[in-house]
């Protein structure tokens, strides 16, 4: 499964994400899984929707890795595969004001996560996105970041001149010739990019220590960047591609009723009413 994973070009993230999935199902029934028949394979996404009730998320995740494993691995076309489909909510995002950003990245005291974490924020980046991110990503002449993202799609992101400044002087305290974050160099002068679940641990920290009572995650700072580009009037589809959606849909997420689009709203509409 690793090798097929590999040859269709999915990220290392999401093949261990799979894996860990398809790890759940063997233990779930205490045998290997190329073992299982379709009707256990149904009764296993019923239990897991309905009896252990899933997130959203969650259940898309186990779901794609399950149809990969017995579509493509074991080559079994099973009718059941195709009817099997995450339970349907539309959840907001979380969005932090401009304010409350601020206030998180202030909070945070080592300079590798809070150089990390402004970066994420400031080009709307994805955790991992931002925890590898390499020197030569940096294009300080024409003031872009060229950003490998999912399914190894490349994009360049406007680099804000004070996130440059601060990745600058975050530099000359480790001077890495390949990553920008560093999580330690090495005695021959070799270092490995900070680990993303440590990014996440930071970033709760200062969540916490910031008082901000928003179930905020790394992510919702992508989320906030992309909201705060529309509030400021940025068209929807240039958005799009700042942020690597493939669907305008996922995109039209960032369209919820924020107070500055509804101060807009209401504005526009007593315009459009004051004749009545």
């Amino acid at each position: 499964m690793v090798e097929d994973m590999q040859l269709h070009g999915l990220s290392r993230s999401t093949q261990q994400a799979y894996v860990h999935s398809i790890v759940k199902l063997a233990k779930y029934y205490h045998k290997s899984p190329d073992l299982l028949s379709e009707e256990e394979l149904r009764q296993y996404f019923l239990d897991l929707t309905q009896q252990q009730k899933v997130s959203h998320s969650t259940a898309t995740v186990d779901l794609c890795a399950i149809k990969f494993f017995f579509q493509t691995t074991l080559q079994r076309p099973w009718p059941s595969l195709q009817l099997m489909r995450p339970p349907k909510h539309q959840k907001l995002p979380v969005v932090l004001s401009r304010e409350e950003v601020h206030r998180l990245l202030s909070a945070i005291r080592l300079p590798v996560y809070r150089a990390c974490l402004s970066t994420i924020y400031s080009c709307g980046l994805r955790l991992s996105e931002g925890a590898f991110l390499k020197v030569q990503a940096i294009d300080s002449a024409r003031m872009m970041v060229r950003v490998l993202g999912k399914g190894s799609q490349e994009r360049d992101v406007p680099l804000p001149e004070r996130t440059l400044g601060l990745l600058r002087e975050f530099w000359r305290t480790h001077r890495s010739p390949e990553w920008l974050f560093p999580a330690r160099l090495r005695p021959d002068g070799s270092s490995q990019p900070v680990r993303p679940k440590n990014v996440q641990k930071a970033f709760g920290r200062a969540l916490h220590q910031s008082g901000i009572p928003k179930a905020a995650h790394v992510h919702t700072l992508r989320h906030s960047y992309g909201t705060h580009l529309l509030e400021a009037g940025v068209n929807l589809r240039v958005i799009q591609c700042l942020l690597g959606h493939r669907s305008p849909r996922t995109t039209a997420l960032y369209t919820h009723l924020t107070p500055q689009v509804i101060e807009s709203v209401s504005h526009t509409l007593n315009q459009l009413v004051s004749a009545l």
